[in-house]
């Protein structure tokens, strides 16, 4: 189904790197920190971003603990970036690129983090796959849904007055866009580096990807229905980009499921308090691997 191109596993420091190729066989680039023998960590990232988000839960005591692995999915960062729609309507795809990477690097029973649109990656994954071979789903900020009927109800302001710019093919524009996008994220204060680095990594992903991934209709019901999982919520009570009443309904619809809710916080909870965060992240992971 699926390979490790095994020449490009490069140790750097604590940090590793590694292709994989995924559904289809699209190049993946995925990264490492940590002891080989921990209990693994999967973070998946959201909508134009890539695995730098996860910058404030790589570079922290979670790696001394924990095999933290993040990736950078189809079409952002340094993974392969195919323009053309049919690699990003399908879901099988997406549940196939997870499952390479857990099948590639040994994976026992990671814990799945899954950031906005990382959501609907986990949920493809399951779909496709089941949820023997995972230990607990952590969901931030994560979206269940997609299509008309969520947006305005379920997915906010933050992302859709944001949308049509940040699809355009006139770069100045999206580029604007996307500067605004992520101030919309971010509700309590955080660095100028971070909204800096936040502005380049969502840059970098072309104007037409950003338009395919929301090209979708997605309804996760049947996966959060059946799930038997332990799932995590982590959710700002501040995001407009998904909407609180997103994680309401996932707690309605998953009878495992449990909420994190974080006052006065926006779209990306794991950079506006970290330290809660990762606490919170640890203390699943711990749970679910004893």
């Amino acid at each position: 189904m699926t390979a490790v191109a095994q020449d490009q596993h490069e140790p750097i420091g604590r940090m590793q790197v590694h292709t994989v190729l995924g559904g289809g066989g699209l190049r993946l680039h995925v990264r490492e920190w940590g002891p080989a023998d921990g209990p693994p960590i999967l973070f998946i990232h959201g909508w134009s971003q890539n695995h730098l988000c996860w910058v404030r839960q790589c570079d922290s005591a979670l790696a001394d603990e924990f095999r933290v692995v993040a990736y950078d999915l189809r079409g952002h960062g340094m993974s392969e970036a195919p323009l053309e729609p049919e690699h990003y309507t399908d879901g099988k795809l997406w549940a196939d690129d997870v499952a390479a990477i857990i099948d590639e690097l040994r994976l026992d029973r990671p814990v799945l983090v899954g950031w906005s649109y990382g959501g609907y990656v986990i949920c493809d994954y399951v779909r496709t796959y089941g949820q023997d071979r995972i230990a607990a789903i952590n969901f931030v900020e994560g979206a269940v849904k997609l299509g008309e009927a969520a947006f305005g109800n379920l997915i906010g302001p933050g992302f859709l007055d944001h949308f049509v710019d940040a699809t355009a093919d006139d770069l100045p524009t999206s580029i604007q866009a996307m500067r605004s996008f992520v101030r919309a994220c971010v509700v309590k204060p955080v660095s100028d580096d971070d909204i800096e680095s936040a502005v380049c990594w969502n840059v970098v992903v072309p104007a037409a990807i950003r338009a395919n991934l929301a090209a979708r209709e997605i309804d996760c019901d049947d996966v959060l229905s059946a799930l038997e999982v332990p799932l995590l919520v982590t959710q700002g009570r501040a995001d407009s980009v998904v909407l609180p009443a997103m994680a309401e309904h996932v707690l309605a619809t998953c009878p495992v499921a449990e909420a994190s809710w974080y006052e006065g916080v926006g779209h990306v909870p794991h950079l506006e308090e970290p330290e809660r965060f990762n606490r919170e992240l640890t203390a699943l992971t711990r749970r679910v691997q004893t």
